[in-house]
């Protein structure tokens, strides 16, 4: 953990004028129980207004170049490319719907929200390209990781100029599922197999940053840091859905370019 406890600051050796960071609960913010602290989630059943001065209070602690470009998560495949820096934050209501988002724009600042669900940075080593994904166990099984490469190689990115940062998500020891998880993944691939350890009948402990290691792996990145904390385990630090169930509230990772890296792209995010 990071001297700052709001904070969670990516190493990314080798990656140039990119940054990626996550919140905890610690982080700025004045949402009350059972939210507490910094829930940056509108649609946890926090008030909104304090949700969105918790936004407005992590912008300002972390020196942002831009407004974060929030998304509407809904556990899919949905990328968005952002090509210009949100000056205003939107209403939640105008959010775009997608889990994951690419930029090559420098001051651009990309995130996503989660409570238990993966976390992922694909940052391009020579800093000319990011992306920010948003996958649980239905989105890692529906390809997000993928789609996220395939709008980054669309968009002039190749996998193999990519590090990936794996943020807080809940841990192998404490997220149980069941046979239709266990049995979307080793449907794409058997090798995901060892990402799953039996428990009662029927049912598995499933290690989440396994099988995105596996994804990115099929992928060509081999460089792939982080994964070492259990939302569920650490109510201090971290919301948990799986722990609190309908009363949790969201944690953010966030990405950008550092803004004086210069810019050629225009365009609508």
């Amino acid at each position: 953990m990071n001297a700052d406890p709001g904070f969670i600051r990516a190493d990314l050796p080798g990656v140039a004028g990119i940054h990626a960071v996550a919140t905890t609960r610690q982080a700025p913010g004045s949402s009350v129980p059972p939210w507490q602290h910094s829930n940056l989630g509108l649609r946890s059943g926090d008030d909104p207004a304090v949700v969105q001065d918790n936004r407005r209070r992590l912008a300002q602690a972390l020196s942002l170049p831009s407004q974060p470009v929030w998304l509407q998560q809904v556990h899919g495949t949905g990328v968005l490319a952002v090509t210009r820096p949100l000056l205003r934050p939107r209403a939640m209501a105008a959010e775009p719907v997608a889990d994951a988002a690419i930029t090559r724009t420098p001051g651009v600042v990309l995130a996503v929200l989660s409570a238990d669900c993966l976390p992922l940075v694909l940052a391009s080593r020579d800093g000319d390209g990011l992306a920010v994904i948003h996958a649980g166990w239905r989105g890692l099984a529906g390809g997000v990781i993928e789609a996220a490469l395939a709008a980054l190689a669309d968009a002039g990115v190749s996998a193999g100029r990519l590090l990936a940062w794996l943020g807080p998500a809940i841990g192998p020891a404490d997220y149980e599922v069941d046979v239709p998880v266990r049995d979307a993944f080793l449907a794409d691939d058997d090798r995901a197999a060892a990402a799953f350890h039996a428990t009662r009948p029927g049912h598995w402990r499933c290690d989440l940053y396994a099988l995105a290691r596996l994804r990115l792996a099929k992928a060509g990145i081999q460089s792939v840091l982080g994964g070492e904390f259990s939302t569920a385990a650490d109510a201090r630090c971290f919301h948990s859905h799986r722990r609190d169930g309908s009363a949790s509230g969201r944690q953010a990772t966030l990405a950008w370019i550092d803004a004086g890296a210069g810019n050629d792209s225009a365009g609508g995010g």
